[in-house]
């Protein structure tokens, strides 16, 4: 096991690993920006140490002076988190050039998945059903052919996406001009690479994602689903497990059919398949994030298992120690995701409490929220025996959440839980534009 690990990230996911490591009796290292000098990862962390100005680019995407503070600090493995360099094959590669562990997959499998094209071949080879589109289109008359061949409408999306970057649903060839411009430009822009591909749009349909740790000694287990439906402009806002769409047996064959994809693909680490469930019950493959998911706490509020001490233990080569059978799927969790709508200073906050109730959060009293980075300021998570008590359970807890000082969308997510089609749970990707 390591002795010392170095987190290449801010805001909340940062505290939640710093707190993962504290338990394993871990020591940690922080980097961060001029602008998080304050910030609470940084006075949670061991050893912590600036690494650049507030963008970005000159801090947490920095990989060489990610890399000097590890070799400095001496710390043995870098976690990555979600986002930044998370899924950066690169800077993967630059760990293990400089004796440094890189938490999550080898570079040689994260550049082999990273291409959502390719990785659909590799996902179909598989046994997983597939969304019919192309590999990368190399111009806009190929994209026009395929859209053609495919059938109207259709997404584009980047091969190296993620975030909701870079996709456009295109319901007809005079959209596809702009669209293809716009997606092209902004696939480059966010991931430096601005190659799309075309895939057939399901519709109506849900975001149903499974999340899995896989081992170095091939050892695969699915820790259920969940359901990422209710989203804006391809932001997820809240998520739910297990899904109320999805019945005991459609859950158990697209469990078993993600675990042995995971295995003929020979992935290691923790790491999450993402379908579209179409209203006659099929499960269509889109895309596999290689990192944690921002959603992993509601899977861990569900099962009792946290990921982020598996990623730590899988990176040092332990085998997991727990199988299939002993996957706790019970009761109903729901998150919210709490972000700030603008700009502020923290000048009050209460978390609400009780059993069951956890929220994820980078915010203590004088936080500033800057516009340099993501607006996610916390998780609020719930867990109950059933959906119908968990949501009474996220409604108390919204309504005793305080946060001020920072604009928030608290009272948009107590409308969206309160609301009937979402209490039924009868929704999918449309809802937010039905509202």
């Amino acid at each position: 096991m390591f002795s010392k690990i170095l987190i290449a990230n801010r805001g909340e996911i940062a505290v939640r690993i710093i707190r993962a490591c504290k338990e394993m009796g871990v020591a940690t290292v922080a980097v961060y920006s001029e602008a998080d000098a304050g910030a609470l990862h940084v006075a949670l962390a061991d050893e912590s140490y600036c690494i650049g100005a507030p963008e970005a680019s000159d801090s947490y995407l920095n990989e060489n002076r990610i890399i000097s503070t590890a070799l400095l600090s001496g710390a043995q493995a870098i976690h990555p988190g979600y986002g930044f360099l998370s899924e950066n094959a690169h800077f993967a590669r630059l760990c293990r050039k400089n004796g440094i562990v890189f938490i999550g997959p080898d570079p040689e499998n994260m550049e082999r998945l990273s291409d959502k094209a390719v990785l659909k071949e590799l996902m179909r080879d598989a046994g997983l059903s597939v969304i019919p589109g192309t590999q990368a289109v190399s111009s806009l008359e190929e994209a026009k052919k395929a859209a053609g061949k495919i059938g109207y409408p259709v997404m584009l999306k980047a091969c190296a996406g993620g975030g909701g970057r870079g996709i456009r649903l295109i319901r007809s060839e005079a959209e596809l001009d702009d669209a293809y411009m716009q997606a092209t430009a902004e696939a480059a822009s966010a991931f430096g690479d601005g190659s799309v591909y075309l895939e057939k749009y399901i519709f109506p349909a849900r975001h149903i994602e499974l999340q899995v740790l896989a081992d170095e000694a091939g050892n695969v287990v699915c820790l259920g689903e969940r359901d990422c439906s209710l989203q804006r402009r391809n932001q997820k806002l809240i998520e739910e497990t297990p899904s109320p769409a999805v019945s005991e047996a459609q859950r158990r064959d697209i469990m078993d059919a993600a675990v042995n994809a995971v295995k003929k693909i020979g992935y290691v680490g923790a790491g999450t398949l993402e379908f579209l469930y179409d209203k006659e019950g099929n499960f269509w493959f889109m895309e596999m994030n290689v990192r944690l998911q921002v959603e992993h706490c509601v899977t861990e509020m569900l099962t009792g298992i946290d990921l982020v001490k598996w990623q730590i233990r899988i990176a040092a080569g332990i085998p997991l120690s727990f199988c299939q059978a002993d996957v706790p799927l019970v009761g109903s969790a729901i998150e919210c995701r709490i972000n700030a709508t603008g700009c502020g200073t923290l000048k009050m906050l209460h978390v609400p409490g009780g059993p069951f109730v956890r929220f994820d959060t980078c915010l203590v009293a004088g936080t500033v929220v800057t516009p340099y980075y993501d607006s996610l300021l916390g998780k609020l998570v719930v867990h109950a025996k059933t959906r119908e008590e968990a949501l009474r359970k996220l409604r108390a807890a919204l309504c005793e959440l305080v946060i001020e000082g920072i604009p928030t969308n608290v009272e948009e997510q107590l409308r969206i839980v309160s609301d009937k089609r979402f209490a039924s749970g009868d929704y999918d990707l449309t809802f937010m534009g039905s509202r």
